[in-house]
């Protein structure tokens, strides 16, 4: 059978290297990783071993936003790396290069890399390139807020066109510190990506070279017996959580680390976050809340010299492993520093918020926790009333309406990982807000999460979730609501006693689904405090 796809005689005294190709053309993130994954063969075949190209699903968090289809999206990066870990464990392949590019492929692939723990290399397809929309920079989130600006009367219909056709001028993921670009920045700062490979462009000779180099890696690992366990320790974690800070990264971030560490069996908590987030401050001025988009750090010279600068301050560890058989410390000894004059990445001397912005909530509307995602320029306290909304929809048109007004705290619930199902992402509305001009004055909080591009007064993941008869399902109209991001409080303005009073009336509702992927995942799933994890 292997003589039929072209091995020949020789092939079989070879390593055979899986390379894991999330190819698709429902989305730009993906629509050149075939490209790049027959480099990471030629890369493969160059060191010596034989390389097998296979692929998996991807879906588009973009394009499925705001509607049912959201819902397949975090259950996605459970079946990427269910077949990752099916195929690579049928054909007893013996090590793997993974390439993503949309945001939920990337941690399928390295959930699946932790639970195989067979010598493996991540690639990255890399960041889009700005688009152009009357002189400025633009990119997908762009088009999100205009459809608010539309809505309000500030955006004509052949402008949101315009818009709408030139946001993404091609290949790569969303260009901003988005989840794809968070996520590609947390596993270079895992060690389980080469150095640098997080700040590339999609279509570069330095991502095919990257591409290529991936393949060498891989096999360069498995013959010194080094497994993605031997780099996916509690230090490794940290130092992605630090990067993550640093660069003002996506709240996805969290659920999707969390995940990982469950797989690589790591003992990781969202009290890790607030850990970390109180020593390292956010640095990098990128979108969502910031002025530049991923092309920019590219430009400058990429992620490492961040690096460097947060492992001279103390704030890294630079003796873990890395896929470059060296430690981070030795990967970063010769990088030099961001040109002068740069403002993208800041000084410790004049950082763009002195501490950490994903803060970790907790109060009687999130006993186990939440995330909000605070850049300071929102401010740190809300006390608004409530607007409850049982669907994302219900919420989105209200907000489209003009029905919300200053002083609101949209509540949007029913939309957890079991309750959804899938945990769908509020960019829409969210981006709603912003675009109607109403980002310093109205909040949101939900049991669902959040795009990378989000950005405003936000809280999410809140558990427990309200289909599991959280607080949050108790919530009504006009209630008030404290949200203190220097206390860490998520508040349900009430007496305790009618908090209980409701809760004795409240009653289960019936799942959504009760048939296919999404009832299965509902069934199995776990809390967002634990990373929404089936295994």
């Amino acid at each position: 059978m292997l003589h039929a796809v072209g091995f020949t005689r020789d092939d079989f005294q070879k390593s055979q290297v899986g390379v894991c190709s999330t190819w698709s053309q429902v989305t730009p993130c993906n629509v050149h990783i075939d490209v790049l994954a027959r480099h990471a063969a030629d890369g493969v075949a160059g060191a010596g071993g034989k390389p097998i190209i296979f692929s998996t699903i991807t879906v588009s968090d973009g394009i499925s936003m705001g509607t049912e289809g959201m819902k397949y999206s975090l259950v996605s990066r459970e079946v990427i790396a269910d077949s990752i870990e099916t195929v690579m464990g049928a054909e007893g392949l013996d090590a793997l290069v993974a390439i993503g590019g949309c945001d939920k492929n990337m941690p399928g692939c390295v959930i699946a890399m932790a639970r195989l723990n067979r010598p493996a290399v991540f690639v990255y397809g890399g960041t889009i390139m700005p688009g152009t929309f009357q002189g400025r920079a633009v990119d997908i989130v762009s088009v999100f807020e205009a459809v608010g600006q539309h809505a309000a009367g500030k955006l004509s219909d052949a402008a949101l066109a315009d818009l709408e056709q030139h946001a993404c001028p091609g290949a790569g993921s969303c260009g901003g510190m988005y989840t794809a670009n968070t996520m590609a920045s947390a596993i270079e700062a895992l060690g389980l990506s080469l150095p640098n490979s997080s700040a590339q462009a999609a279509i570069s000779d330095a991502k095919r070279d990257d591409s290529a180099r991936a393949g060498a890696a891989a096999v360069r690992l498995l013959e010194r017996g080094i497994r993605p366990r031997d780099i996916l320790t509690k230090k490794a974690f940290d130092n992605a959580i630090t990067v993550v800070t640093a660069l003002g990264g996506s709240t996805n971030a969290v659920l999707h680390l969390l995940a990982i560490a469950h797989a690589a069996e790591v003992r990781l908590s969202m009290d890790d976050f607030t850990r970390i987030g109180r020593r390292v401050p956010v640095l990098a001025d990128l979108k969502p809340s910031g002025k530049y988009m991923m092309a920019e750090l590219v430009k400058i010279g990429g992620l490492a010299p961040l690096m460097k600068r947060l492992l001279e301050r103390g704030l890294l560890h630079g003796d873990v492993m890395t896929v470059t058989g060296q430690t981070l410390a030795k990967n970063l000894r010769e990088v030099r520093d961001y040109p002068p004059g740069q403002d993208v990445v800041r000084g410790f001397d004049a950082p763009i918020k002195k501490d950490g912005h994903l803060v970790i909530l907790r109060g009687n509307l999130a006993p186990d926790g939440a995330v909000a995602k605070i850049s300071g320029k929102e401010g740190e306290r809300f006390v608004g009333r409530a607007r409850v909304f049982d669907r994302e929809e219900a919420a989105l048109s209200a907000i489209l309406a003009g029905r919300i007004t200053k002083g609101d705290v949209v509540v949007i619930r029913y939309e957890g990982p079991r309750g959804g199902p899938g945990m769908r992402e509020m960019l829409s509305p969210t981006s709603a807000i912003m675009g109607r001009g109403l980002g310093a004055d109205v909040a949101l909080i939900t049991d669902g999460r959040f795009s990378g591009g989000t950005h405003g007064f936000v809280v999410g993941h809140i558990t427990p979730e309200a289909f599991d008869g959280g607080p949050l399902a108790l919530v009504k109209n006009g209630d008030t609501i404290t949200i203190d991001a220097r206390a860490r409080t998520l508040t349900l303005d009430i007496p305790a006693k009618d908090l209980a009073a409701r809760r004795r009336k409240w009653r289960p509702r019936k799942p959504r689904y009760t048939r296919g992927v999404l009832a299965k995942y509902a069934k199995l799933v776990s809390t967002a405090s634990s990373g929404a994890v089936t295994d």
